[in-house]
């Protein structure tokens, strides 16, 4: 009999889970903020031209954004535009098998598929609120004319870069900084949700 698997991984937030609950607001002004982790993440280079980029697409279900701030999603994978031959695989799929299956599709072609999902962890921003702590330390214009659910923009928020995506019209925002910061922007957030506890003065 085979024994049993044991998950032995520690998030890089797993120290803050409390803090972050502790700090979320509820209400008209309500935000809350969670850790999303061990997301797969696959990092793809790809000449977008290519019959290698054509095979990649027939893999996820889905094609390779063309644009800044663009994401494409089919199943349980979402595709992040990071540069003309660069994106982001997002997913609910196990990386092993993610990794294995798009350096199937490049095949010998130029390109690269690594797994980067150690590399980073998953923010969840959420909250009639949420836009607004954004603002507070983030360079780019969140208003939903410019940004809405579906993009995603490499940006900073306070001094840390991530990768922030809008999941829906809530709003909710995904960030994706590297785990060595994941500490330093959480506290960052935290801080920054403070003010939504008292009134809304006029």
């Amino acid at each position: 009999m085979a024994e049993p698997t044991i998950d032995a991984r520690v998030s890089p937030l797993a120290h803050l889970q409390e803090r972050m609950r502790a700090a979320a607001v509820t209400g008209a002004r309500g935000v809350t903020l969670t850790e999303r982790p061990f997301l797969t993440m696959v990092n793809l280079r790809v000449d977008p031209a290519s019959e290698a980029a054509d095979r990649i697409e027939k893999t996820l279900g889905a094609p390779l954004p063309g644009q800044c701030g663009h994401t494409a999603a089919a199943g349980p994978h979402t595709v992040a535009w990071l540069g003309p031959d660069e994106w982001l695989v997002l997913s609910r799929a196990e990386p092993a098998a993610v990794t294995a299956e798009l350096r199937e599709a490049l095949g010998g072609d130029p390109g690269s598929v690594v797994d980067v999902s150690a590399n980073r962890t998953t923010l969840e921003l959420g909250g009639p609120a949420a836009r607004q702590v954004l603002e507070k330390g983030c360079p780019l214009d969140l208003h939903p004319r410019v940004f809405a659910p579906g993009r995603a923009v490499s940006t900073t928020v306070g001094p840390v870069a991530v990768l922030l995506w809008q999941v829906d019209d809530v709003p909710t925002y995904r960030l994706f900084p590297r785990s060595s910061f994941a500490d330093y922007l959480a506290r960052w957030l935290i801080d920054a949700m403070g003010e939504y506890r008292g009134p809304d003065l006029p």
